[in-house]
């Protein structure tokens, strides 16, 4: 039998029980649609984040107290204001070093709150972290030397107490204190699903006094280039540690976060894959569970081809073909149905969903070898059916 009739032949007996194999074929396509979209999902939130972290400026060391690590307890920081001057003058530029000290606060103004992340920053922040402003100015060294009760208000906290109306000049209460608000920023969406727009940057001094303490938290600095940055965290980490001995400090680059927030989402979408195709699996049982009841059911027409002189492999190719057909057109459902739901995803949930081009390809592929493997068993016992006793059954 050539593979031109045995294509037929397959359509032909798959019409003929429409509403069977439409049955057979849910399976398939649920777990198809499904691997499509969940990789997508997770392919959607690892751009998400890549998006997120270059978006807070170019060629940043973040220096913290501790070992770095997801997932970790923060370590209690001994950084000093006085660790600006020094991984200044490492960095061999005293602009290049942004400070921050915070703490979720209540941010009230006339009968409006706005709980907030208050962050104690220094005036080089502009510089060191791609953040724009909407209206006003950042405030300046003076400010963070007088310790000036001066403020700028996130997007989202601005329009939370203050509404259409210009907060400029205006004052803000943080957790009884009163601060003058002298800008906002332009709205920068979240980082690692903190909401950045929910901010609010005092004097790092001002925080300090605010919070009742005398530490930083965090230092970030700019390296002036891609090149050297790995020897620029050694040497801001040395010189860390030689002033604090006994303690340890890590520097971390946008690079080295990518590279573990990857890994990490790219395990994600590998379980979220593999949860999907146990879903392909079970329709390949369904494929194989009908295609042994097809074959019991047509034991006198095999028994008759091979009366009329069909080999045995032909009648397996028969059955293989019909097995092959029902997961391929199963598979393209799934494919269609799973683009369209992830397109739909982006489009109208808060989700992202970024579809990768080998996930399609990988669940098509996937849906063919279900077919083949799931169809083996069933064309096998039709091929070795006795024509004899296959032409007695009633």
């Amino acid at each position: 039998m050539r593979g031109a009739e045995a294509f037929r032949v397959a359509l032909d007996a798959l019409r003929a029980n429409r509403l069977r194999s439409l049955l057979t074929m849910i399976g398939v396509i649920i777990g198809v649609s499904a691997v499509v979209l969940l990789v997508a999902i997770g392919s959607g939130a690892k751009q998400e984040v890549e998006e997120q972290v270059e978006g807070l400026g170019a060629n940043l060391i973040f220096v913290v107290p501790g070992r770095f690590e997801f997932g970790s307890a923060p370590s209690v920081s001994r950084l000093e204001l006085e660790d600006i001057d020094l991984l200044g003058r490492v960095a061999g530029n005293p602009d290049a070093v942004a400070v921050t000290v915070s703490s979720g606060e209540p941010v009230t103004e006339g009968g409006e709150e706005a709980f907030a992340t208050v962050a104690g920053t220094n005036e080089t922040v502009p510089y060191v972290f791609d953040r724009p402003l909407a209206r006003g100015e950042y405030f300046s060294e003076v400010d963070v030397e007088t310790r000036r009760r001066v403020a700028v208000l996130g997007s989202t906290v601005a329009k939370t107490l203050f509404g259409d109306v210009d907060p400029l000049g205006r004052q803000v209460t943080i957790s009884g204190v009163r601060f003058q608000v002298i800008g906002t920023f332009a709205d920068v969406g979240s980082t690692f699903g903190v909401d950045r727009n929910a901010e609010v940057h005092v004097p790092v001094t001002a925080a300090q006094r605010l919070f009742g303490v005398d530490r930083i938290d965090a230092l970030a600095v700019k390296a002036p280039s891609t090149e050297g940055i790995e020897v620029l965290q050694a040497r801001l980490v040395e010189a860390l540690e030689d002033k604090y001995e006994g303690e340890e400090f890590s520097a971390v680059t946008q690079t080295q976060i990518l590279g573990t927030v990857g890994e990490i989402l790219n395990l994600l979408t590998l379980v979220l894959a593999a949860i999907a195709a146990i879903s392909l699996l079970v329709g390949g049982v369904g494929v194989s569970n009908i295609m042994l009841v097809s074959v019991r059911e047509r034991t006198r027409e095999i028994g008759l081809r091979k009366a009329l002189g069909a080999r045995q492999r032909d009648v397996l190719l028969q059955f293989l073909v019909e097995a092959i057909l029902l997961t391929t057109v199963g598979g393209v459902i799934g494919i269609a149905l799973g683009v369209g739901g992830s397109l739909l995803i982006d489009r109208f949930s808060p989700l992202p969903a970024l579809i990768a081009w080998w996930s399609p390809v990988l669940a098509f592929a996937v849906s063919v070898g279900v077919g083949v493997f799931f169809g083996v068993a069933p064309a096998r016992r039709a091929g070795r059916l006795d024509p004899v006793v296959a032409l007695r059954t009633e």
